[in-house]
């Protein structure tokens, strides 16, 4: 029975102490010679011996590519919590190169000797059954609820999950008798066991154990590789390798084979004479007979698919991740909000992206487009749909020094746009987290922490490349498809998947960095004095201010900001009139590169629900407005407030001139809550003060926000617009300009 596995080979090292590099040595060597595992004995107990978890993380380090596991761990002596731990965080440490192989226990007295319980063979099968349960759990890092686990050999009362492992670390069992392989059936990733403990035959009985008992649990017992250890030979031939392992593959299904050896030179004679034999025949002999060798997909995850997407039509070419797939947490939700899409998409290039909207565009389910997912509106996620993830674009590249002409692919993140660019002594105004991915601020407008000098970043976009819901691709600036050049600053992901932009950046050098915290008693005055101080200030500095509902009957602002100024004195006297805007409790201003200012550290993506956010821009931060916001705040409606300050460049650039609308706006408003309806009914109070809203900070889909972030006479031209290049509506889930309506 062959099961299609990808033929891997391994060494099996003896963790010897003398002397105590050599078993690294070896490790070392295995990773020359292209072998795919390298694997160690777990005997504690044994004095001649290093301490093989201790020795598996010193190879981890010491190597790069080679995985590597034990051969098999003694679960009766490493209890599973914390190995699921150590696991997990070597796999992380080590970019996801760890296998777990465990074992029941064995050599009791030795083990007795040194503490532990002795126990029965059956006491052994169901302590490790539990093990594999509990470590499990321990590695569902995305699961909110306490680990709890009432065992007979694991008790966990509320235990903290995690961390999780880097990728999907195999659980592979060493087993020979017919209750620990209907264990693995169950419940492992892998049998290995030892040819030379085997008897003839015992390999296709066993086989026949795990099949029969995967089937009984609902699995494919393709989801089981078969792994085996075979006791090196300095005096076999390696053509007698070859046929040995080569039957043993086509005819016994095993997938991975592990030579027992501390022989250099026998390592190198596999690697050079027998797995290229061995790996060509084993493909020819498949290709015969027509085996189907792609990777199979665990019928758990197969049970989480959605109905309404064709999983089988899509391409082969394309990586994705779909419910139920290890990873599936870290991608199906956002920064802001929580997702439960049917499938995530990942392209590593333009070409793929074309396959990927291709194949989005036939399921016709709900599809968003992501960059970063760090927006606030929340829109690069659904439920039951599919998300095109551009995060594999994330090239930066120099096109021309002499015009600071710069090609970004849209999935690359701000903070890695400015370190690319600092050398230069270089920036580009791009928001004010670095963690937020190029395409999805890119496209809306891009406030950021140099936009009152240098406008937003779409004022510095020169061209752009897309993929439009035809599947063409096109590039466009403003000699080529101007119209569509004018529509993607400022509504571009209503048009395509934008995947790469060509800005012409800034020469910008040390900035002054400036974080304050007041004293809010006053939050009316506080904003108001905030704001005529931002108006009057010199364009080089732009600052946000961040204000929340009172918390202990204490009231509190911050407000952020950079002045573009490497001279201290500079910084201070721009600075110093926004110090005295309130009661200044603390402060700090640092002098730091501009791409010091983006490098914080990334936010995990781990949304719940829907996030309540509304927008407004606002010409002035008037009295009357002052006194409403503060009215806000008071009430508890809102549990964050934030006013960013725009105008100066921004509005230098002519109001028709790109899609970005409500240019002579010199505040962009937006507040959290956590009551839709409330947050609603408070923000109308304040409508009469906007003029506009800004489309990354807005979660309220109504029809009527449509017209609030475009006037008409550009909303018409962008209807228009869409009606030419996206008449069937494709990318409608992110402030959608619906070419029906008229």
């Amino acid at each position: 029975m062959d099961y299609g596995h990808p033929i891997r080979f391994g060494s099996f090292i003896t963790p010897v102490d003398n002397p105590p590099g050599a078993a690294v040595e070896l490790a070392q060597l295995s990773e020359q010679l292209g072998f795919d595992l390298v694997s160690f004995q777990d005997h504690p107990y044994q004095p001649a011996f290093h301490d093989t978890w201790t020795l598996l993380s010193w190879v981890a380090a010491s190597t790069e590519t080679i995985q590597v596991a034990g051969n098999v761990l003694n679960v009766a002596m490493r209890p599973a919590p914390v190995l699921a731990r150590a696991v997990a965080s070597l796999d992380r440490l080590s970019g996801g190169r760890v296998a777990l192989g465990l074992g029941a226990g064995a050599f009791w007295d030795a083990m007795v000797a040194m503490g532990f319980p002795r126990r029965t063979p059956a006491e052994s099968v169901d302590q490790l059954s539990e093990a594999v349960d509990v470590i499990r759990e321990v590695w569902r890092a995305g699961d909110r609820a306490q680990l709890r686990y009432d065992g007979t050999y694991y008790q966990l009362a509320g235990a903290k999950r995690g961390p999780a492992p880097a990728h999907d670390v195999p659980i592979w069992l060493g087993a020979y008798k017919p209750r620990m392989l209907r264990l693995i059936g169950t419940k492992a990733d892998g049998w290995l066991p030892s040819l030379s403990y085997l008897k003839p035959g015992d390999l296709g009985r066993g086989n026949a154990f795990i099949d029969e008992s995967a089937v009984r649990a609902g699995r494919d017992p393709r989801e089981v590789r078969r792994l085996l250890n075979m006791t090196g030979d300095p005096g076999k031939k390696s053509a007698q390798w070859v046929d040995e392992i080569v039957a043993l593959a086509l005819e016994d299904g095993v997938g991975t084979f592990i030579l027992g050896s501390d022989d250099p030179r026998e390592l190198w004679r596999w690697s050079e004479e027998v797995i290229p034999a061995v790996r060509e025949e084993v493909a020819r002999e498949r290709a015969a007979v027509g085996l189907d060798t792609a990777p199979v997909r665990s019928a758990a995850a197969l049970a989480q698919r959605r109905a309404n997407i064709d999983y089988d039509a899509l391409p082969t070419s394309l990586t994705s991740i779909e419910p139920g797939d290890f990873g599936y947490a870290k991608v199906r939700s956002t920064y802001m909000r929580g997702g439960a899409p049917g499938l995530v998409i990942q392209p590593r290039d333009v070409e793929q992206v074309v396959a990927a909207l291709a194949f989005a565009r036939d399921q016709r389910v709900p599809l968003a487009v992501r960059s970063g997912g760090h927006g606030i509106s929340g829109r690069s996620t659904n439920d039951g749909g599919i998300v095109i993830d551009l995060s594999g674009l994330r090239a930066i590249t120099v096109l021309s020094e002499e015009d600071r002409l710069v090609r970004v692919e849209a999935g690359a993140r701000w903070k890695d746009v400015a370190a690319a660019l600092a050398p230069h002594g270089w920036a580009l105004s791009s928001g004010d987290y670095g963690g937020v991915g190029v395409g999805g601020l890119a496209t809306a407008g891009g406030i950021g922490w140099l936009a009152r000098e240098h406008g937003l970043t779409i004022d510095h976009l020169r061209a752009a490349d897309l993929v439009l819901a035809d599947g063409s691709r096109v590039h466009v600036s403003s000699r080529e498809h101007p119209d569509l050049f004018w529509a993607v600053r400022g509504a571009g992901a209503n048009f395509g998947v934008v995947t790469s932009f060509e800005f012409q950046v800034d020469e910008v050098g040390d900035v002054g960095f400036g974080q304050f915290i007041y004293d809010a008693s006053d939050s009316a005055a506080l904003l108001e004095k905030w704001g005529a101080a931002m108006e009057a200030a010199p364009r080089d500095t732009t600052t946000n201010l961040i204000m929340a509902p009172p918390r202990q009957g204490q009231s509190l602002a911050q407000v952020y900001g950079v002045v573009d100024s490497d001279d201290p004195d500079t910084i201070i006297e721009r600075l110093t009139p926004l110090a005295e805007v309130a009661p200044l409790l603390d402060q700090q201003v640092q002098l730091v590169p501009y791409a010091g200012v983006m490098n914080v550290p990334d936010a995990a993506h781990e949304g719940q629900g829907d996030p309540v956010a509304r927008s407004g821009l606002v010409d002035h931060l008037t009295p009357s407005f002052c006194a409403e916001a503060a009215r806000l705040l008071e009430a508890g409606t809102v549990y964050f407030f934030q006013v960013r300050s725009v105008g100066g460049a921004v509005a230098d650039v002519p109001e028709d001139a790109t899609a970005y609308s409500h240019r002579s706006a010199n505040f962009s408003v937006v507040a959290f809550g956590s009551s839709r309806d409330e947050l609603d009914a408070a923000w109308a109070q304040l409508g009469s003060h906007f003029r506009g809203l800004y489309l990354s900070f807005e979660t309220d889909q109504s029809p009527e926000r449509i017209y609030e972030a475009w006037p008409e006479k550009t909303l018409a031209r962008l209807r228009e617009l869409k009606r030419e290049y996206d008449p069937d509506n494709i990318f409608r889930d992110n402030f959608n300009i619906d070419p029906t309506v008229d």
